[in-house]
């Protein structure tokens, strides 16, 4: 059995997304569906299909990168949430202002 990359991992999952079809992808590339559907449980849990480190000072140090990463994303999130609640909270009040009751 051949060891595919991660990132060859993730094109097949982002692959299998765009066709909606993972019997499909996994006949194209060659690989059991099941072998994806690991995959896809693998990124639902961890969010990711790169394994970590065995050594422990390594596996702390790439949890404390990944944890910093999610707190960086979930900022820009919550900031690109509230910017969308402000427009349409805007659109709401024009259009109540255009058409009262």
């Amino acid at each position: 059995m051949k060891k595919i990359s991660d990132e060859i991992k993730n094109q097949i999952l982002n692959e299998c997304i765009e066709v909606g079809n993972v019997a499909l992808v996994a006949r194209r590339h060659n690989i059991s569906p099941n072998t994806i559907h690991s995959w896809r449980r693998k990124v639902a849990k961890s969010g990711t299909t790169e394994a970590l480190p065995r050594a422990a000072s390594a596996r702390l140090k790439e949890l404390e990168r990944r944890l910093e990463n999610t707190a960086t994303e979930n900022i820009t999130l919550k900031k690109i949430v509230a910017e969308k609640e402000l427009e349409l909270a805007i659109l709401r009040e024009m259009r109540d202002l255009a058409n009262p009751k």
